[in-house]
């Protein structure tokens, strides 16, 4: 192991995980791209991409009920959505691929395993928030002024989807060693699930009891459907609560974490060659 001569205060501790943590989520952005300025208009243009789908699908096939029931911009519609979506699965995806601690750098003192966790997901934060002030900035000044009732309320929906993605992950991230392959299948069913259970094409308010059934579980489909509640002036959403995702999203932070210590405590050099 490559030992680092540690701060003795906790001050001096705390600004060198911090430095560490910032040096680690520089990485983690670049591991993907050459620099993060690549990283950025790539997801850019995904989310672009992902916006233009959608748009044609309303516009050949006719506008969504939801989108009638709320009466506003169609566009931000699409955008409340698309962006809580990008921003949980690859939330989930980010973390869940983070290294086991059998990795060569968790030999680097001060390294760990916590500290590439909060990179993968710092950096996975960061990337989401350039892109989305990039696109309602150009979209805004461009083409139209947006309104938004309440920035501060969708910020938080945009945090908390942030959040619960990251708690997926972890849980992921703690069953990778034991059963790699039932993880890697999960995560991305998990992933796909959510480009129809997530709710971006319509409200929760527009469904009926069997079919809101359907979605009622997804943490994420209360997350979009709140922020649209932000949003938008004349939309109240009833069916979904902003409560449910935070507290499933602490238990499975907690179950992860836990998971996470139990693996470190029976961890193998062999398993490399199962990862």
């Amino acid at each position: 192991m490559f030992y680092f001569e540690r701060n003795k205060s906790l001050v001096g501790g705390a600004f060198t995980t911090l430095e560490l943590i910032y040096h680690a989520v520089v990485r983690s952005i670049r591991s993907q791209r050459s620099n993060a300025v690549l990283a950025v208009i790539m997801n850019i243009v995904q989310i672009l991409a992902l916006v233009t789908v959608f748009y044609l699908i309303m516009t050949l096939v006719g506008k969504i009920t939801g989108v009638a029931k709320i009466r506003g911009n169609p566009i931000l519609f699409l955008l409340s959505g698309v962006f809580l979506f990008l921003t949980h699965v690859k939330s989930v995806s980010g973390v869940s691929g983070v290294s086991t601690g059998n990795n060569p750098m968790m030999l680097h003192s001060p390294m760990n395993m916590m500290v590439s966790l909060l990179a993968a997901a710092f950096g996975t934060l960061y990337t989401q928030l350039v892109s989305i002030l990039v696109i309602l900035f150009v979209y805004h000044v461009a083409i139209e002024p947006l309104e938004v009732q309440d920035p501060g309320g969708a910020f938080y929906m945009l945090v908390l989807a942030w959040f619960t993605g990251c708690a997926v992950g972890v849980v992921f991230m703690a069953l990778k060693p034991w059963l790699p392959t039932f993880v890697s299948i999960s995560s991305t069913v998990y992933r796909r699930m959510n480009m129809i259970f997530s709710g971006k094409m319509f409200v929760a308010n527009s469904l009926g009891g069997f079919t809101l059934l359907m979605f009622i579980w997804n943490p994420l489909f209360h997350i979009i459907d709140q922020c649209r509640g932000f949003v938008f002036r004349n939309y109240f959403p009833r069916n979904t609560s902003w409560e449910y995702p935070l507290w499933v999203g602490l238990v499975l932070l907690l179950i992860g974490l836990l998971g996470i210590f139990f693996t470190r405590q029976h961890i193998s050099q062999s398993w490399g060659a199962r990862s």
